[in-house]
Order: C-alpha cells, then structure tokens, then sequence
C-alpha cells in the first residue's frame, strides 16, 4: 500500500480518518511523518486519526503543562514530563499521542529512556487532553492503562480516573490530593486567555505562596 503523504492536508482544528490500516503501514505512516510535526496521531484496530490543532490549543495546552510541573516542584515530588510522546503497544493494537503528560510515580522507569513501548514500560501516570476541536477518544487510553486522564474542553476540566477497565470522572486528582485541581485549571487558563500566559501564571504562583508553601514548611 502506497500513501502519498506529502499530498494530504489537514487544517488546524481539522481531522483526517484512515482505516483498515494494518500495524505495520501504521509504523511506515509514523516514520514518514517525522517527528517534527505539528499533527497529533490516534491509531486502534485499524483506524488512525491524524489531528492538526489549533494555537488556542496549544496555549490550553502549555499552561496546564506549567501549572502541572510548579505544583509538583513545589512539593518536591520527583516527575518525567514527555509531552506529546507516541505510546504504543502492538499488541492491543493501540496508539496514541496525547497532548501532554506526565510519570510521576513511575517517573524513575522513563529516565534516559528516548522511546517507549507499552508491551514492557508502564503508561504515563497523567495524561493531558485539550479538547477544543475534538474530543478524545478514551478507548486508546483505558486499553493503554493510563491511570489519570484530564480533558479540558469548553465546559472546564474533566479528571477520568481509571477503575476496574473503566473511566469514571472524578472531582479529585490523586495526583494532587487535597489540592482544588478543577478549580485551579480552569480558574488560570481563563486568566490566560484573558490577561495573558505570564500574568496568569505570576497569579498562581502568588495562590501557590499562600495556599501550599506554608503547609509545607
């Protein structure tokens, strides 16, 4: 099967839908593709998703990924983050490449590690979506065994934790225990939105002093 690649066009905020793609045509797809792309790719059983987002995306994306990372530093908890990554595991004939995310707990099985392979390593801990465009597919991730799974849409943020096989919401991120995560996302993405990435952020790491840096010391 032949695919000319270079001929396809997909716009921001737009999606393309292959099927009856075989795993290995799913590998040369990949390859010829690069990783220096701007697409996101979804595979299972023969379907493959190939998404462009758009920069209001990618700037829901980034501050989540910020605020992410300084709660975790100020908590002194040790953290992998891999960004969009593709996880793979050929065997469930799965594939995905989330927006971002993180290992926390398993943090130490990543480090140094330049790809991985979900036949043999664990799942991140934190998957990141932004679903302003689209809306994600669960499927990959359950089957995949991702434990925590954050959807920010329109509405907000929407924590999917993983139990028995199935996702179920929660209000709570046992990432980030007794911290109000919901509130805090969609609180500072608006400001971002609004006001801008780097006063959004100065204003919570202003709530991070009051609120968590005292409890900690």
């Amino acid at each position: 099967m032949q695919l000319a690649l270079e001929k396809i066009i997909v716009n921001p905020g737009q999606q393309l839908l292959l099927k009856e793609l075989d795993w290995q045509t799913f590998e040369e797809i990949l390859s010829e593709l690069g990783e220096s792309r701007a697409s996101r790719l979804s595979y299972s059983n023969g379907f493959l998703e190939i998404m462009v987002p758009l920069p209001e995306h990618e700037k829901d994306k980034e501050i989540i990924g910020d605020i992410i990372k300084i709660l975790l530093d100020a908590q002194n908890i040790n953290f992998e983050p891999l960004g969009s990554t593709t996880f793979k595991n050929e065997l469930m004939n799965q594939a995905v490449e989330p927006d971002a995310c993180f290992y926390i707990k398993n943090y130490q099985a990543v480090i140094g590690k330049n790809k991985l392979n979900l036949e043999i390593d664990p799942p991140p801990d934190l998957v990141i979506e932004i679903d302003i465009t689209s809306r994600t597919h669960l499927d990959n991730y359950r089957l995949l065994g991702v434990p925590e799974l954050w959807r920010y849409t329109q509405s907000g943020l929407q924590i999917n934790l993983l139990q028995e096989g199935e996702y179920i919401e929660s209000l709570t991120s046992p990432n980030f225990p007794n911290i109000p995560i919901v509130e805090l996302i969609n609180q500072y993405v608006r400001q971002s939105q609004q006001l801008g990435r780097s006063e959004a952020i100065r204003n919570f790491k202003n709530w991070l002093r009051e609120n968590i840096d005292n409890d900690l010391t």
